[in-house]
Formats: structure tokens, sequence, C-alpha cells
């Protein structure tokens, strides 16, 4: 026998044996792993479980059942049995009231944006720097957010009617010829709403705001001013664009809550005047055309209708205007 003939058996016994050792290494752990696995999958189970069954319990069944019975003619008690198909959606598209609640939906998103933003961040970026008082002005203009719509809307009714506070006080002063009828005027009921919303709101923006600007580094700040750059040249060149993830996050909630907006209207203009004022959205046509009206699944279809609005928005602005940051959020995502 050759040296390379004894080589080659002597090489595959100790491959066998070193196949066989690792097996022998190998065997006992897999049960282990296995049981780490499964308890892994238990302890997710156990803390997504609860969130899940309340999201699926209080979320995605009222949608179901409001998309059921909005397919009926349902007065809300008893079973659904008068199959109408698709007729309370499209008397939906085809109703120039829900066609004007639309219309006011979609002006106080803009009105929204445009007021609230320029003015939080103004408001932001004062409170950013050091002066007097400084926290009772935060702690004030956080204030409105946290009191209730009710609150809110009841006292704002109460200030603005004809013979309101406002009103009084303009006498008062010698400016009678500025009093108005802030709720009822079909020219002005909008702004009154899109102030209040403003007044009740902004402080929510600006905290966010000041939350963002906490996280930019003041070395960047530094560094361009002794560049020779501007206050307002460091705000626009620097400091914006860094606050673009937090503008763009209060760019959706802002959207989303003037989408769905009805308790402030509800209760300052009612279910009877708040279409002839001009200020009518969709959720209160939904109340006043399908509780208050007795017909439930015609409200149920204009419910599924509201959300299907949301749900396109959110995510059509997800798609395209939040995608930069849900990508850089996620590990190993496709970045540009």
């Amino acid at each position: 026998m050759s040296v390379r003939e004894s080589a080659v058996p002597a090489a595959s016994q100790t491959g066998l044996a070193a196949n066989e050792g690792s097996a022998a290494t190998t065997l006992p752990s897999s049960p282990r792993r296995g049981r780490a696995d499964w308890r892994g999958r238990l302890e997710i189970a156990l803390l997504v479980g609860p969130a899940l069954a309340m999201f699926l319990a209080f979320v995605i069944l009222p949608v179901v059942m409001a998309a059921y019975y909005g397919f009926f003619s349902w007065q809300g008690f008893g079973p659904a049995t008068q199959f109408v198909g698709f007729k309370n959606y499209i008397t939906i598209i085809q109703d120039p009231t829900f066609q004007q609640a639309l219309a006011h939906n979609g002006l106080i998103v803009v009105l929204s944006l445009v007021l609230q933003g320029p003015a939080a961040i103004l408001l932001a970026l004062l409170l950013n720097r050091k002066l007097r008082g400084q926290s009772l002005i935060r702690v004030l203009i956080f204030v409105p957010y946290v009191i209730s719509e009710v609150v809110v809307g009841t006292g704002w009714s109460l200030i603005l009617q004809t013979q309101g506070a406002l009103n009084g006080a303009l006498d008062k002063l010698g400016l009678g010829t500025l009093t108005q009828d802030w709720l009822s005027n079909p020219d002005i009921a909008l702004w009154t709403l899109m102030f209040i919303i403003t007044w009740k709101y902004i402080g929510f923006a600006v905290i966010l705001f000041l939350a963002g600007l906490q996280g930019i580094p003041e070395e960047l700040s530094e560094a361009a001013a002794i560049d020779g750059a501007s206050y307002w040249q460091v705000q626009r060149r620097i400091t914006l664009p860094l606050l673009a993830p937090t503008l763009r996050i209060w760019a959706f909630l802002s959207i989303i809550g003037a989408l769905q907006l009805f308790d402030l209207v509800y209760i300052i203009w009612g279910q009877y005047i708040s279409s002839t004022a001009g200020t009518s959205t969709m959720a209160t046509y939904m109340v006043t055309n399908g509780r208050n009206a007795g017909n439930y699944g015609y409200g149920n279809a204009v419910a599924v209708v509201l959300f299907l609005i949301s749900l396109v928005v959110a995510l059509v602005y997800q798609r395209w205007v939040l995608r930069r940051d849900t990508e850089g959020a996620i590990t190993g995502g496709k970045r540009r």
C-alpha cells in the first residue's frame, strides 16, 4: 500500500470522526434551541396579545360591522333585514350637503397647516431661547390643548354669541362697529372655527417642535454664526431642514385630526346651524343624518366613507411624504 492510498482512509476516518463529534455536540443543543425559540414566541404572544386583541375588538371589528350595516336600511335595533346594497353610498356621494361638508374638511386641513405651522414654529424658536418667564409661557400655550373639547366649545360659544362677552367688550370699548354674529354669519363662521382650532391645538405643535429643536446640536448654529451667518439664515439653512421630520409628523397628525373634526363643531354650532353657517364636517354630517335621523345604516355608510378617505390620505402621505423618515428608521432599508 502506498503512502497516498493509506493517507486517504486516514483522512476520511478523521473527517468521519470530526463529523461524529460535531453531531454529538449539536444534537443535545437542538432541543434547547427549540425551547428557546418557543419561549421567545410565547413571550411575544403574551406581550402583543392583549394589545392585538384590543385593536381587533375596538378598531377592526367596528369597521367591519359598520361596512356590513352600511348595506342595509337599519334603524339601530333588531336585525338588519332591509338590504339596499350600495344605495347608501351612492346617496352619500351625490348629496350636495355631504359634498359641502367634505369641502369644509379640505379647507380646514389647508388652513390648519397654513395658520398653525408658521405660528408654532415662530413660538417654538422664541421659547427655545433663554428668556425670563419661559416656563410660564410654555405652560400658558400648552394649557388649551389639555382642556376638554366640551369645556372649550361651551366657553367659546358663550363668548362669541351675539349677546356674548366679546361683543359686549367691543361695545364697552367704543368699538361697536366691529361686533359681528361670529357663529351664524357664513362669511366669518369658518374663520371663527379656525381661530378656536388654532388656539386649542397650537400648544401641541409648539411642544412637539420644541422637542425637535432640543435634538439639534448647538455646535452647528455656533459654527454657522462664526462663519458670518445671521440668525434667520441659521434657522433657514440649518434649523428648519433638521426639524423637517418633526414637521412632517405634526402635519400628518394635523391632517388626520382635521379630517375627523367633530366635537368642537357639534358643541358650538350644533346639528342644525353648522351646515347653514358653513362649518359642517363629514363627522357632523354622519351624526346628523345617521343617529339623529334614526337611519343608522346610512350613518354607518358615512362612517365607512370617512374611514376610507382618512385611510387613503394616510397611505398617500406615508408613501410620498414620510417615505424617507420610515426608510431611515428601518435597519437595512433602502436609502437614497
